[in-house]
């Protein structure tokens, strides 16, 4: 079967069901795995762990608080990209396709996809600070990264 056959159907061509609904419910999507896989644990897995790693309970409000900041971030972008997305779609579903228009959405979409991913990153490096160095191996080894020391 062609690549792309069957894909004519979705709602929006561009995205997947599973991927409009993880950007308007603000999930990592693999954003953060530069920081997620070097050593900057992420609040939600933080927050899974929370016992295993010993958090304070400063620790636990502070994962808690990025968790909370990141995901409404990230569900405002997450909803205009899927917004965007759409418009790009009707733009070509209509016929009505030119470059000027082209060009002013895939620069918002490029924008927009880069500050997701920076609210995803930013949250891991708050995280990481949060955390004494013995519970950053303790996440790694949890999460099983240990052999990446």
């Amino acid at each position: 079967m062609p690549p792309y056959a069957g894909l004519e159907g979705r709602r929006i061509k561009a995205l997947s069901e599973e991927d409009a609904a993880g950007l308007l419910a603000g999930r990592g999507m693999a954003l953060a795995l530069a920081a997620e896989l070097n050593g900057y644990p992420g609040p939600m897995h933080v927050l899974e762990h929370a016992d295993a790693l010993g958090l304070s309970a400063a620790q636990r409000a502070t994962a808690e608080s990025l968790r909370s900041r990141m995901l409404d971030e990230a569900r405002a972008i997450g909803a205009r990209i899927v917004a965007l997305e759409e418009e790009l779609d009707r733009l070509f579903a209509g016929g009505m396709a030119d470059t000027g228009r082209l060009a002013v959405l895939t620069a918002s979409l490029g924008a927009l996809n880069g500050r997701l991913r920076e609210v995803h990153l930013a949250s891991h490096i708050a995280m990481r600070d949060a955390l004494r160095p013995e519970q950053r191996l303790a996440y790694d080894r949890l999460r099983g990264y240990a052999s990446r020391r």
